[in-house]
Parts: structure tokens; sequence; C-alpha cells
């Protein structure tokens, strides 16, 4: 295309503002915005959520032709109110790195080749056919993420749990949410955070446990620093295992030994009730007391399993229980002083003060993470500071949708979109609904994600499909597991946009689109589903994960259970989903709602969002009559449970004398496959290190930038040390971010979980340090 003087100047203006605004405004990022022909076009702006984390910002992308050239927060999404994080304002970047996978491969004599996509999804449909009828229906598996989107994980569970009657469904949202889960089932019977982001506004005081919210979760830190210096009466305890970005935020940071957050959660209940500061009238009405087996175990042998048996207790019992948690006794145990646990107490126990607790992996990622999401939940019950806008036990989520596609849809081994595989009405239901006779949906769970990679490794399973997660980078103890992937008789399916260790070890790689090249929708932590839709198209032969799934569904003969066209198959396969929440208690809204807003909270009901749950003034589905009413249970009564201080699965020695933490840094993003490929990002962070307390290098005579190796029972890794970084562990702790796929920290961790949850626990295990 020519361009006349008139044009010239006027793109050239365009050009020079686009440049200026890019480098001096933060709250707006173009990249790609020039035409090849290097004038400038109109650029229009569509709404998204983000793709990174599970705070859910909206996003408006500009699209000029057919590029995404610029990014800028959504001032109509109430989550992040126009604001973003340095993740956010680059993500666009992520679509165009130079190497996205746009053609299939298939192995063929050892390499790689690339053929048609149609003759790639071809062999997927054959050999998982031949997997099923030689080794049997259990054989064949499906690991997808909390970055699928809702309809990618409703056609993933159709298919396996529906039609090829395999519970065989995981998502790595098991490695990263599954102790919020059982936490929540535990203590309340139903899933998901009663409060909303509007808490913030509210609360007087914050404790984040175990959670660096500064880097991980960095537009609601900023919430919580804007709410404090507008109210000036707000205090936020970093309650952590080091310091970080968020302690040197916060009103007091208070550091505690690992695993002992259950100890010292158990002492600030024991002041509670020391101090009469129960909530005697909320207590009563709307608790009951109960405890579990003790003991458990930390499932690092295959084949774990474990059942709880609760037991009803009295309140004396309970009291009773906690005689052994007094703050004099855990300051021993947990290394905070019991003046500290004292002053924590006394804010949760405070009846003028609305307090919110927010956690994330920290306690999630923990060999008993069920437990201390229950612990702190008994905080709240005790004081009766719950379901009020501002008093909120809240679980946060890392990824994207890890509530709506893994939580919500059920894609995990003994989820259904509304229920269990083990309850008999919710198997009718399903069967129903996916017009698949109820036979098919086997009652029996079979593997969660660790014991998934141990039946590929011991050949239980024989056919895997991976979409959407990088597992030969983020499963613990990952030397068993890649080379389980690697061994004859296994074949590996990778659908993903960029070259990872996982595809590596695949036998077809599928070209995936990726976030804003499809229609999709996302749940984030506060119950709120987001929709977005195709704005620019994918490159290549990329095809949606769903359709993926579609396309070899009907190769395998399930047409009738997938009749969607191309067209309108979103749409489509979300008025079905909305079938299997048609209650008060999870209504989802319509289609055409989602669609015209920045987001819609559930439970949706008579066009109304539900912002608190399970308080009648707020939530619909609460009993008529009642101030409040935990539905999940039968009774209506939330669950305060006696539940003990254990050590982790594996502490340090006279050999293996430090502990590893491991975890991320604001520029990365979980395995860094795709913020490594956003140039500002990989600069500002180019590669992972080992963060070391000044004194312990001092003594090992390590300086800063030199090469350490980390060294476990399971295996080693060399990178270079950071000594008074951002963050700064304690004494005799490591803490190593888990994005840089150069530096494989996961062959060191330790493959232990929650027994309950059966979530790993990344936080905690033994390591000596050399100099290399």
């Amino acid at each position: 295309m020519k361009l006349n003087r008139r044009s010239f100047i006027k793109s050239a203006a365009a050009t020079s503002a686009i440049a200026a605004a890019g480098s001096i405004f933060p709250g707006i990022s173009f990249a790609n915005w020039k035409r090849q022909d290097g004038s400038i076009g109109q650029v229009t702006w569509k709404k998204t959520p983000c793709r990174f984390c599970g705070t859910g910002c909206g996003l408006l992308v500009g699209v000029m032709g057919d590029r995404a050239v610029a990014v800028k927060g959504d001032p109509n999404c109430s989550v992040n109110k126009g604001l973003c994080c340095v993740k956010g304002y680059h993500s666009i970047q992520a679509l165009y790195g130079k190497d996205r996978i746009t053609k299939a491969k298939v192995r063929k004599g050892g390499k790689m080749v690339e053929v048609p996509i149609a003759e790639a999804l071809d062999l997927v449909a054959a050999k998982l056919q031949e997997t099923r009828k030689k080794y049997g229906k259990d054989s064949v598996a499906i690991y997808g993420s909390g970055q699928w989107t809702i309809p990618d994980g409703y056609v993933a569970s159709k298919l396996f749990k529906g039609c090829l009657g395999t519970n065989n469904v995981e998502a790595n949202a098991r490695l990263c949410m599954a102790s919020a889960v059982t936490g929540f089932f535990t203590t309340f019977g139903i899933d998901e955070p009663m409060g909303c982001y509007e808490d913030i506004e509210h609360a007087d005081v914050f404790v984040t446990w175990g959670n660096n919210m500064a880097e991980m979760h960095p537009v609601l830190f900023s919430r919580m620093l804007a709410s404090r210096k507008r109210r000036g009466n707000v205090t936020i305890i970093d309650f952590a295992t080091r310091t970080t970005r968020t302690s040197q935020a916060a009103d007091k940071s208070i550091i505690f030994r690992p695993n002992t957050d259950l100890a010292v959660a158990n002492a600030i209940c024991y002041e509670i009730i020391r101090n009469d500061w129960v909530n005697w009238d909320f207590v009563e009405k709307h608790t009951t007391f109960h405890k579990g087996k003790t003991n458990i175990g930390y499932g690092t042998e295959d084949h774990f399993s474990f059942k709880d048996k609760p037991e009803s207790i009295t309140f004396e019992e309970y009291k009773e229980f906690l005689k052994d948690y007094t703050p004099e006794k855990v300051e021993k145990i947990s290394g905070v002083s019991a003046r500290d646990i004292k002053y924590l107490a006394s804010l949760y126990g405070d009846p003028t003060k609305k307090c919110t607790s927010f956690w994330c992996m920290g306690m999630n990622q923990h060999v008993r993470g069920t437990w201390i999401n229950n612990l702190v939940y008994n905080i709240h019950l005790l004081t009766g500071k719950i379901s009020t806008p501002g008093n909120s036990p809240f679980s946060l989520t890392g990824q994207p949708s890890a509530c709506g596609t893994v939580r919500e849809v059920g894609t995990l081994t003994h989820k259904l979109p509304h229920g269990v595989v083990m309850n008999e009405h919710d198997r009718k239901l399903a069967a129903e609904i996916w017009d698949v006779p109820v036979s098919n949906i086997d009652p029996k769970p079979t593997y969660h994600t660790v014991e998934m990679f141990r039946a590929l490794d011991r050949g239980d399973i024989r056919f895997m499909w991976i979409q959407v997660t990088n597992p030969m980078i983020t499963m613990p103890n990952l030397n068993r597991y890649r080379n389980g992937a690697l061994k004859e008789d296994r074949f590996i399916v990778v659908s993903d946009v960029y070259p990872t260790p996982t595809t590596d070890v695949a036998d077809v790689i599928l070209p995936a689109t990726f976030w804003i090249e499809q229609e999709g929708m996302f749940g984030n932590s506060e119950r709120r589903t987001q929709h977005f839709e195709r704005i620019v198209p994918g490159p290549g032969e990329t095809m949606s994960d769903t359709w993926q799934i579609i396309e070899v569904a009907r190769r395998l003969g399930f047409q009738k259970q997938f009749p969607w066209s191309e067209e309108n198959y979103i749409e489509k396969i979300w008025e079905e989903y909305r079938r299997f929440h048609n209650n008060p208690k999870h209504n989802m809204a319509p289609y055409k709602v989602l669609k015209a807003r920045s987001g819609v909270q559930w439970p949706f009901v008579n066009g109304k969002e539900t912002r608190w749950r399970f308080n009648a003034k707020y939530d619909p589905a609460c009993k008529p009559g009642t101030d409040f009413d935990f539905y999940g249970k039968k009774d209506g009564k939330a669950w305060i449970w006696a539940r003990p201080y254990e050590p982790a699965a594996e502490s340090p020695d006279k050999e293996y004398d430090f502990w590893l933490n491991t975890g991320r840094v604001i520029e990365h993003w979980h395995t860094g496959s795709l913020t490594r490929r956003i140039p500002v990002l990989h600069r500002a962070v180019p590669e992972s290190y080992v963060e070391i307390n000044p004194e312990d290098a001092a003594e090992l005579g390590i300086v800063n930038g030199e090469k350490v190796r980390i060294i476990s029972r399971r295996g080693s890794v060399v990178m270079k040390a950071s000594i008074n970084g951002r963050g700064v562990p304690p004494r005799g702790m490591v803490f190593v971010p888990f994005f840089d796929e150069s530096y494989k920290i996961n062959e060191v961790t330790l493959d232990a979980f929650c027994p309950i949850s059966k979530q790993p626990d990344y936080k905690k295990c033994a390591v000596r340090l050399e100099k290399a």
C-alpha cells in the first residue's frame, strides 16, 4: 500500500503519539501497533479478563486489523477498576513469541515431524481407542489446568467421564487449590469463598497467612493499601515464613517456622476462648464441633488412600483440646512470641474490628492443607466474623480459571459439574444432560494428580493428553514423573502454544489457540464468571482446546454428544453447562448477560449477583427466617474442627540442614512459558535464583551472584545466590522461584501431599547447600 503525503504525516503523528503514550502513561501498554506497510489504523477496544492469575482483572485489548496492539485496565470491571499489574499491562505480547507452535507435530522414527492437524487428530483418536481396547478404560487420561477455559474443562469431563467411562480427569489446580476445596467442604459442606473483593474496602484488619500478596495478587494488595491510606485505621499483618515485599508494606510482619501455622491458629482460638471473645450467639446458633483422624500420613507411598472419620464433640471437649496450644507452648514450637500470638488473637477477638484473612499457596501447598484451612475458618466462626462485609476468610486463586474450570466444572477425578461421581443422583443428572447411559459414569474416583503420574510411571496409564499446562516442570519429585512419561508404550499428547519441557516428551503436539484467539469464560476467586470473545485470529493451524476435544470425540463416534458447530459452540456449551447449576445455591448467569458485562458473580438469582453467601441479607439460597444458613451442611451449621499441629513430612537434619521453599515473583507466572517470552518481563528477571539469609551465606562463604548447588534426597540444581534481594528467608531456609525451566527446582522437591486434598507441599523439604 502506497501512502500519499497527507496519510504519511497522519501516520507519523499517530506513531509518535502512541510511542509517547506507551512510555509516559502507566495505565496503557502499546505493542505490535504498526501495520506491515508502516501505517497506523483504527484501534478498537474489546473486553477480556487477564490471562494470568486468579484475581480476574478486567482488561481492554486494543486491536488493529487482526493484531492485538495495546492493553489497558477495564474501568468497568469491579475487580481492578482500571488498574493492572506488570503482567497484565504486557499480556498481549505473549501472543507473538517467535517460537509459537502453529503446526501439529507427530513423532515419527524418533523425530517430531510437522503434519496437517487433521492427521494429528486422527492419530490421537486412534491411539486413545487402541489403548482403551488393549489395557482397559482407565488406561487413558486427560490432564488439564486452571488455565483451561470453562468450555475446555466441560467438554473434557463430558468426553472422558460421560462417554469413555473413566474418571481419569485431573487438572493442575490439584497442585494449587485442592486444599482450599477440601477445607471449604469439610467446614461448610460446599465449595468456594463466601465473600468478595469488596471486603477489602470494609475490613479494618487484614492477615495474610503465608501469602506474599504484594507479588502474587498485586492488584488486590494495592486495594488494601489504598483502603489503609484512605481510612487511616486499617492494620495489615504479614504472617509468613520469610520476609517479602508484603512484609515491607505491612504494619507488622510475623515470621513462623514451616508447618507451625497449625499450632499458631490453635493458639489464637485458645486465646479467643480464654478472653471470652467468642461470639456466643453466633456459635450456638450456627456451628457444631468435630474432630477427625490424626497421624494420617503424608502420601509418599504409591496407592496411598485415606478416609477421615469425623466425630462430633462438645465445646468443652474442644476447649480441652486447645489446652495444648497456649501461646507460651506454641512459642516454642513456632518461633512466634507469645506476645505476638496474643496480639493476633486480640485483633480477631475485638468485636469492633472487621477482619479478613487472605491466603493462597502458603496454606494450600501444605501436607496438612485441609487442616490449616479448617483452623483459620475456626477463628472466624468463633468470633462470628464471616459472611458479612469486611469479615471474610478468603482463599485466593493462582490461575485464571482454577475456580471456574476446576472447582465449578469439576475437572478432578471425584467431581462432576454439580456434585461427585460417588453420588447416584449426581450421576443420573449428568447422564441425562450428557445424553449417555448412567452406567457410563463410573461411581469410583480413580487417580488424583500425583497418583495419576505415578500410574503413568507404573504403566497403569498408557495414554495421557495434557492441555494448557507444563507438568514436566511443575510436578514435585520431577525426575520420577519425567522418566515415567518417557517409558516405552506410553503415548503422550500435548496441546500448547509454545515449546516446553512437556512438549519435549510428547508423541503428538497439537497447536492451540491462546486466550483471546478463541472465545471462552474464566471463573475467578470471588465466584465471578468472565466471558471473552475471539478478538484476534490464531496463527497457522492453531485450534482451541475445546474444539480439539470435540474433534477427537467425533472421531470416536460421539457426534450425538458433541453436535455443535464452530459458529456457536461456546454459547451452546455454556447453556448446557448451566443446567447443572440451576438452583439458588449456584445459579450461573445466562450467556447474553456474561457477554454484556465485565464479569458476573454467582449465585446469580432473579437477575442479581450474590456478594456474601450464607447471609440471608444477601443470599437468596438461605432458609427464610434465618440470619445465617450454612446450607452446605444438612443442619445449616458450619463445623469447627479440632485439628492438631503435626510436623512436615520432611524436616532439616544434620545431613540436609536447610528448609527449601518455592514460589513465584511478580514478573513471571508459573513456569514462565508465557512471561519469559514477553521481553520486558524477561529482561527484568532473566533467570531464577536462590535466596539465602545473609548470615547463612556468610557462614558458608557464599557471596551474592555466586553459584550454589541445592541438594535434596531426590535431586540437585545449581543456580546463583541472591542475598538481601527482594526477599530474605530466615536462617536455615532458602527460597527458589520456579518460573525458569533452565533450573528445574522440582527435581529437588518432595511429592508428599495432604492426605485429604491430595495437594502436594512445595513449601517444605530438606536440602543442603554447597558452593558450585
